[in-house]
């Protein structure tokens, strides 16, 4: 497939300074301590404050060096740079409940400095402003952004480094380190040196405080757990509030009973008032089968170590509340599954079918509430070796499978059992790291009526409705043209893979005519919002001319990206974006456009201009990198998404 035509303005070459870093391979890294510590402050969060930063810094260059020391001099120093940067970046991680926590990620054990605060002496305005730069954006990208300020790497060896220190996507920090905009030389400065450091005391009667308040609270926990262990009245005793820790509570213990568990009739979904997942009825060949539906709720309520537990990003993994409902209990391939429903969550559980479940079984939670007829449309049953299967709702009349990246050829059928299984169909394929091959992209397509609606897999327990059309009011997929779109855009859906995602939209915003008469542009803006609410991901995507950018199924050019922001949904239905195109001739343009809420675009920075309307080409030059804005219809201005 040739290269896509169309990158952001941030992926031009790199900036022409001369860094040490090339010079500093052949040196024993010792030599380079300062060098590898002021890396170190400079990647690490600043949210961690001043005095831990050093602390840190020193700690991860000496961690380092002792590991570096047993490799090749003439390699030495990028492999402990590499695991400077490695230790910076994981200690910037959140600590997660379940997740196993990193070294990086806690305070250093060495060195350690009582009653005094090391700083780095602090230097002029233009600092400060780096400093507050560097805390608005990634671990990433303070990181790609000293490769190529500091160490002076252009951006190919930078990607390369930052994917060996583990970074998922080294050109997305490439692509946010273009906005800052502080010269490389600030990089050198004082202000960001922990070798050269001024010392402040801490509070001494702040110190004195906390003292005396942890000793009070020792003291108080020594009581009451003296006062717990007392027989008779006192606190656990037989006419206590609260029940010993040993007790078991009536109504948790009937959630555990096979038989206490809620089942649906077959047609009551006809008469209902609502269409979710408590009308759907309980199905499978191993409903009745108490073994296994008495392991599943066990499990559930107390999953041993034997048991893989995972949940969508906000969605709570504890016991059930009373009774769930029962969804399903049957075979699929070579496990034995079974689907619950207790109004908030659908919980899987899945052991091997002719397997004892102490080598193994599988928990999986997600978040539902809210569900409609097209959301509780279908679950996942199975996903093994790259295959798929689901248990469709009973509303569902008719199931295919259709392949985004084919947008003209018809969906073929999918067989479902009596149950409502249907036949596996394959994942999306992806590559290592998470990116779609391009090659295939295998949707479901779901039919209750006459309206077909299309879900894709994104590795979770629901499916993903995909739409499109403006934010406020998007449709399902239909017709040649929208699913071309969807063709360009399908390969770019795994970076929203495990966030929780219920529905993704793809909103044609703008068509641009491209320069030199190269034809017509598309950009596109792609929403994907989550069951919780919160979490949204955007993409601006730009999509030239199929003959000019490797085909239909060629995906198209991130031009911008966000999370969390509202742009793009329906409480703000508007995006603005802008790429460095080069044309056939080999000239170099800045395009940008905006939705239809713009009245003119001004671009500032290394390309000026300006242009009436929503659309904007300008002249420019090979790694220009512009400030897009624009005026709105009501007055006001604003920027392009980030």
């Amino acid at each position: 497939m040739p290269p896509l035509r169309a990158v952001p303005p941030s992926a031009g070459p790199p900036f022409a300074e001369q860094a040490a870093g090339g010079r500093a391979e052949a040196a024993p890294p010792d030599e380079h301590y300062a060098r590898l510590v002021r890396i170190a402050y400079l990647v690490l969060t600043p949210s961690l404050g001043r005095n831990r930063r050093v602390l840190s810094a020193h700690w991860l260059t000496q961690r380092a060096l002792a590991g570096g020391r047993r490799v090749d001099p003439g390699g030495a120093y990028a492999y402990v740079r590499l695991r400077v940067l490695s230790g910076a970046l994981e200690a910037g991680l959140p600590l997660f409940r379940f997740a196993r926590p990193r070294r990086a990620q806690f305070p250093s054990l060495v060195p350690q400095v009582w009653g005094l605060r090391l700083l780095p002496h602090s230097c002029g305005a233009d600092e400060l402003a780096l400093e507050q730069a560097l805390a608005g954006v990634s671990g990433p990208c303070r990181a790609a952004h000293v490769l190529r300020g500091l160490e002076g790497l252009d951006d190919a060896e930078v990607c390369r480094v930052l994917e060996s220190a583990g970074v998922v996507d080294p050109r997305a920090a490439l692509l946010e380190a273009g906005v800052l905009r502080a010269p490389h030389a600030l990089l050198c400065s004082p202000e960001f040196d922990p070798c050269s450091l001024q010392v402040r005391p801490t509070d001494p009667v702040g110190r004195r405080r906390r003292g005396r308040t942890l000793l009070a609270g020792a003291c108080a926990l020594l009581v009451c757990g003296t006062l717990l262990l007392m027989p008779g009245d006192g606190l656990g005793g037989p006419s206590a509030a609260s029940a010993p820790l040993y007790a078991r509570h009536e109504t948790a213990q009937r959630a555990l009973d096979p038989a206490a568990l809620r089942r649906v009739p077959d047609r009551l979904w006809r008469s209902s008032t609502r269409r979710d997942f408590t009308v759907w009825p309980t199905r499978g060949d191993r409903a009745g089968d108490t073994g296994l539906l008495g392991r599943a709720l066990a499990a559930w309520a107390r999953p041993g170590p034997a048991v893989a537990t995972s949940a969508t990003p906000g969605t709570p993994d504890g016991p059930p509340m009373g009774p769930p409902q029962l969804l399903y209990a049957g075979e699929a391939g070579v496990a034995a599954v079974v689907l619950f429903h207790d109004g908030l969550r659908v919980v899987r559980y899945a052991e091997p079918r002719n397997a004892h479940p102490s080598r193994g079984a599988a928990l999986d939670f997600a978040r539902v509430d809210g569900a409609d007829a097209v959301a509780a449309s279908a679950l996942v049953v199975q996903r093994r070796a790259g295959r798929i299967r689901y248990l469709t709702a009973p509303w569902v009349r008719e199931a295919g499978v259709r392949d985004l990246l084919a947008p003209r050829a018809a969906a073929r059928p999918l067989a479902r059992d009596r149950h409502g299984v249907t036949d596996p169909l394959t994942e999306p394929e992806t590559e290592a790291g998470g990116r779609a091959d391009c090659r295939s992209w295998q949707a479901l397509e779901l039919r209750d009526g006459a309206t077909a609606r299309l879900m894709t897999d994104l590795g979770e327990l629901t499916p993903v409705r995909l739409t499109s059309g403006a934010p406020r009011s998007p449709h399902d997929v239909s017709g040649g043209s929208e699913r071309e779109g969807w063709a360009r855009t399908a390969c770019l859906l795994p970076a929203l893979r495990s966030n929780g995602v219920r529905t993704v939209n793809s909103w044609p915003y703008a068509r641009q005519r491209l320069p030199e008469g190269a034809g017509d542009a598309l950009w596109f803006c792609t929403r994907a919002d989550t069951w919780r609410g919160t979490g949204s991901r955007v993409l601006a995507q730009f999509q030239a001319p199929p003959e000019l950018s490797g085909g239909t199924g060629a995906p198209g050019a991130v031009a911008a990206r966000s999370e969390d922001s509202p742009d793009c949904g329906i409480r703000r239905p508007r995006v603005l974006a802008g790429v460095l195109w080069k044309s056939d001739g080999g000239r170099w343009y800045v395009l940008a456009a905006g939705s239809s809420q713009f009245v003119s675009l001004t671009a500032t920075g290394g390309v000026r201009g300006r242009a009436s309307g929503r659309l904007l080409a300008l002249p420019a030059r090979e790694g220009d990198r512009p400030r897009l804005d624009g005026l709105l219809r009501d007055g006001g201005r604003a920027g392009t998404l980030r």
